[in-house]
């Protein structure tokens, strides 16, 4: 999907950069292939909080992903591209013969009208997903299995995705984007192709963290430079502690 910049009206619009998302389904999801999900809050079982900072937001439905991509040899059309709050990237509904319905994740280049499948040979296409022992080495793909028959795994994420460089005694050679080579079964599963872009703003992760630290922090948080560095102490004090007389600092 094409990239999205605004006129500079703001400081904050200046360098934001967004995914396009006039091409995504303006409707509900399928019913049939959502469920309900309660909001945790950050608190576990007990009711005690162990992730800070998390609570509000708005109600969401759980999307059923095919992580597994079992229907094999069965060609089916992408009928369109939706939105999911639940994860970073887009997700596909597609169709198959008999009118199944179901969800996977889009991957770059997937358009409704495609036609995807798969199986233990199918051809190297986006969105296709097969054996790692019948995919030729060098070729980009996503939603890895760790196990055989387990889902995929590996490279879910927005803009992810590993590079098969290889196969050794059952196993396939998998070269992560951190540069790493992991080894998995040659029988599990992979989709072809790289996720697709995320629908969430470039480039805005850290904008106003260091004005937000300046205001929240105290001296604890900053302690008093070395007795030697005069300026700075002065700086210190003056910012955080009472300040020294003249003949105190001299």
């Amino acid at each position: 999907m094409a990239l999205k910049t605004f006129n500079p009206t703001t400081p904050s619009q200046r360098h934001l950069v967004i995914v396009d998302r006039s091409e995504l389904w303006k409707g509900k999801p399928v019913k049939g292939l959502t469920e309900g999900l309660r909001q945790k809050g950050g608190r576990n079982n007990t009711g005690r909080t162990t992730m800070r900072w998390r609570g509000g937001g708005h109600k969401r439905r759980y999307r059923i992903i095919d992580f597994k991509r079992k229907n094999d040899d069965a060609p089916a059309t992408v009928e369109r591209l939706e939105y999911d709050p639940n994860r970073t990237a887009f997700i596909a509904l597609i169709r198959y013969p008999g009118g199944e319905q179901s969800y996977i994740l889009a991957p770059q280049r997937l358009r409704p009208g495609d036609s995807v499948v798969s199986g233990e040979r199918v051809d190297v296409k986006p969105g296709n997903a097969m054996p790692l022992r019948n995919i030729p080495p060098g070729t980009i793909v996503h939603n890895v299995e760790m196990k055989p028959g387990k889902g995929g795994q590996l490279a879910r994420s927005a803009g992810t995705y590993v590079q098969l460089v290889g196969r050794d005694q059952g196993y396939a050679l998998l070269r992560m984007a951190s540069g790493e080579v992991r080894m998995v079964r040659a029988e599990c599963r992979a989709t072809i192709g790289a996720r697709a872009p995320s629908g969430h703003p470039v480039g805005q992760a850290d904008q106003g963290q260091e004005d937000a630290s300046e205001q929240v922090d105290g001296p604890a948080d900053h302690p008093p430079p070395s007795a030697d560095t005069i300026d700075g102490e002065r700086t210190w004090h003056a910012r955080y502690g009472k300040a020294r007389s003249s003949t105190a600092i001299c």
